[in-house]
Formats: C-alpha cells, structure tokens, sequence
C-alpha cells in the first residue's frame, strides 16, 4: 500500500487531519510528520497572547499518525467503508510545549497487534530532535 493511499483511508478530513506526510511505515511502526498551521481555530483561545498546542490535540496526532495509519497499514485490503476505529487507551507524559507554525515528527513502534488491537509506543520530536512527549496509545479497528 503506497502512503498516500493511506492517508487518504484516514477517517479525517481539515481542519481535524493531522497527517501532512507518512516518512517510513512497515509491521513494525511508522514515522510520519506533521506541521501546526497557526490559522488553527484552537490557537485563538489557548493561553492568550502566548499560544500553545493543546495536550489533546498533541495526543491526537500520536494516534493518527502512530495507531491509524500504522492500522489501515496493516490492515490493508481487509480495511472496508464498514471498518471503525476507535481510541480504546491513551498514557502520554507531556515533556516540552509545541507552539504555532512548529513541525513534529511521530515515531510508533508496535507493541501487538491482535484481534483487532493496535497497541504501540509512540514519542514525538520537534524539529530540534527533542522529545515533546511520549507514551503508549492503543486502538480498535473492527
């Protein structure tokens, strides 16, 4: 399966896509790439005069890049319009901030991958090669 045809599977569309780029994917896990647009509407309202991306929306693009895409992956010719995937665990240590206009990189490594669970270890980087955070996050996908 060729990476665009995977983000192109992906069951999200702007402004909640938060894949610009799938670097490497294989069994094992995918590294995948994405940057935050300063436009986004969540930046108006988190800390005033000093915007931050939130948490959630960190832990977001580790399971899109990190469980789904590494999912449809996997999944290949199996994956259908009926499939549905699901966020069933998330435990994220948040490290460093990420602020408007900065790329990160998202690193998944699969733990297991077994009667529909995906579970992986997934870390992302700025582009200083810095950790932001990190931790595990499983899915569902049936």
């Amino acid at each position: 399966m060729e990476k665009k045809d995977i983000i192109s599977k992906l069951p999200y569309s702007k402004p909640f896509l938060f894949v610009d780029e799938i670097v490497r994917i294989n069994e094992d896990g995918v590294e995948g790439e994405y940057t935050f647009d300063e436009n986004l509407d969540f930046y108006k309202g988190h800390f005033k005069g000093n915007p931050v991306t939130p948490g959630v929306i960190l832990t977001e693009v580790m399971a899109q890049i990190g469980v789904v895409c590494l999912g449809i992956f996997l999944l290949n010719e199996k994956l259908n319009s009926m499939s549905v995937i699901a966020l069933t665990s998330t435990s994220i240590d948040f490290l460093k901030p990420v602020f408007p206009n900065e790329k990160v990189t998202v690193i998944s490594q699969k733990i297991y991958f077994r009667f529909g669970k995906l579970k992986c270890k997934v870390s992302m980087k700025n582009a200083k090669e810095e950790i932001v955070c990190s931790g595990i996050i499983a899915g569902m996908i049936v």
